[in-house]
């Protein structure tokens, strides 16, 4: 009788979780390996699909972003008188990306931006804290990892430095990336200097029952006086201490000084996620008109926010976009590359029209299940044309596609699932071919200490190599 109480419960639940998923519509791989998992685990197959299946934000974190939301499309309104209002004077590629991008997340691209490609943890550092001390109003930060060890401490220093004499300083971390962090010294030196340092989607059993636990702010962005912001891929932490014992080597990352309108778009950002995580009213950050705020001839910018509190699949269309209208050149360096179907029609489809695609991977990862799920795609891609380069140098952390060296997409999302679909990212489309020169020359010192992924080798692998791979490529849909 238990067993057949048991079986029938299991079914049950199977039939209706099914209907669930079905009804939802996700992506037609991420709804199979969902169903996979629920039929092939009794019972803890359906409790890990409520735990990580949905997108569930929390009733009282819903309700937040859905009052917020007018108020932040007013404010994106407001910032069109200082837009782009004629093509873009780079060609093919840029004009109906940013056409697109705006369509997508309402942010319109603005020009007159001063542009700064950092390229090592030491300058962003440097500038950084030299920024942060020499603000005057308002400094904002909010960053997936922040650590105690290392040249962080100085960046905490500058904060209370701050603080002390009257700037409003503000920072998320997000609860998961930044648990040790919260808990620690620092963070309790910056709360006592006045610093109002919170913790962005709070964790714990209680809010698992309301709130998907894996839902995560993965953005980095400073924002100081609302005139000069840094965003990126780099975390607070230094390399040097940062997850040393995985064996990949000192990640390696890159960040941009932004000095101009732009700036005001990814305060605005964090104004947005700073009100959905302490419920105050979303206030937008001031509209600085181009005299106050525009460098002549600057590169034009836009801000593309995605995650599950706004569009979640914006980035995934503009990744895209930018794919399918590159003409000449596609080069792209991520750390995790765990591609669906639609990315990989696009890479493929860019390399038999005859366009140059590059990516450019770390060879060693910090996650063996994305390594593999990674390397599964390589076949494909390479009888396609495209190059693989295997990044030697540490864990390449640096997120950037350049398309016909006139256009960039510079941020934190990286080419797999997670950043697509699950996590609150950051990305910047710089149409400009100075800048994109800067990023596609990083991207050539990346190439230069890689090593080229050579077809014949590759396909002489072993049946095992083959088959793991393969496997792990069924949880793509999953990582």
């Amino acid at each position: 009788m238990v067993s057949t109480a048991v079986l029938v419960v299991h079914w049950v639940v199977i039939v209706i979780l099914s209907i669930r998923v079905i009804m939802r519509r996700p992506p037609v791989g991420v709804a199979m390996a969902w169903l996979a998992v629920v039929f092939s685990v009794p019972l803890a197959g359906a409790a890990v699909y409520l735990l990580f299946g949905e997108k569930r934000l929390g009733l009282s974190r819903a309700v937040r972003i859905r009052s917020g939301v007018p108020r932040l499309t007013r404010w994106q309104t407001s910032l069109g008188a200082q837009a782009v209002t004629v093509s873009l004077p780079i060609g093919p590629p840029g004009e109906p990306l940013r056409r697109h991008a705006e369509r997508l997340q309402g942010f319109p691209a603005l020009p007159g931006n001063e542009t700064l490609l950092l390229s090592d943890f030491e300058s962003v550092f440097d500038h950084m804290i030299r920024d942060i001390d020499a603000a005057e109003q308002t400094l904002h930060l909010c960053f997936y990892i922040w650590e105690e060890k290392g040249r962080t401490g100085e960046i905490v220093d500058a904060l209370i430095r701050a603080a002390q004499r009257g700037v409003q300083c503000r920072a998320i971390a997000d609860a998961l990336g930044s648990k040790t962090f919260l808990k620690g010294v620092q963070a309790r030196r910056l709360r006592r200097a006045g610093v109002d340092l919170r913790a962005a989607w709070p964790t714990g059993l209680v809010r698992a029952l309301a709130t998907r636990t894996d839902l995560r702010n993965h953005r980095k962005i400073a924002v100081i006086d609302g005139r000069l912001a840094y965003t990126g891929s780099q975390n607070l932490v230094d390399p040097r201490f940062f997850k040393q014992k995985a064996g990949v080597g000192e990640w390696v990352d890159a960040m941009v000084r932004i000095t101009g309108p732009a700036a005001a778009s990814l305060d605005g950002v964090f104004l947005f996620d700073w009100s959905v995580e302490t419920g105050a009213t979303f206030e937008p950050p001031r509209v600085w008109t181009v005299s106050e705020s525009a460098m002549p001839g600057g590169s034009v910018v836009q801000v593309v926010p995605s995650g599950p509190d706004l569009q979640a699949e914006s980035i995934h269309q503009v990744l895209l976009k930018a794919m399918y209208g590159a003409e000449c050149e596609l080069v792209m360096t991520t750390p995790y590359f765990v591609p669906d179907d639609a990315l990989l029609t696009a890479l493929t489809t860019a390399a038999l029209c005859g366009v140059a695609v590059t990516l450019i991977i770390p060879a060693r990862n910090d996650s063996l299940l994305v390594r593999h799920a990674s390397a599964a795609h390589f076949d494909d891609l390479m009888s396609a044309g495209v190059r693989i380069a295997l990044f030697n140098g540490g864990l390449l952390h640096t997120k950037s596609l350049t398309i016909d060296g006139a256009v960039s997409v510079f941020g934190s999302v990286n080419l797999d699932m997670r950043s697509f679909w699950l996590d609150s990212e950051i990305s910047l489309l710089v149409y400009d071919r100075d800048f994109t020169g800067r990023l596609r020359d990083l991207q050539e010192r990346y190439l230069r200490d890689s090593e080229r992924l050579d077809p014949d080798v590759w396909n002489s692998r072993s049946a095992g190599s083959r088959f793991v791979d393969n496997a792990c490529r069924l949880l793509g849909p999953l990582l």
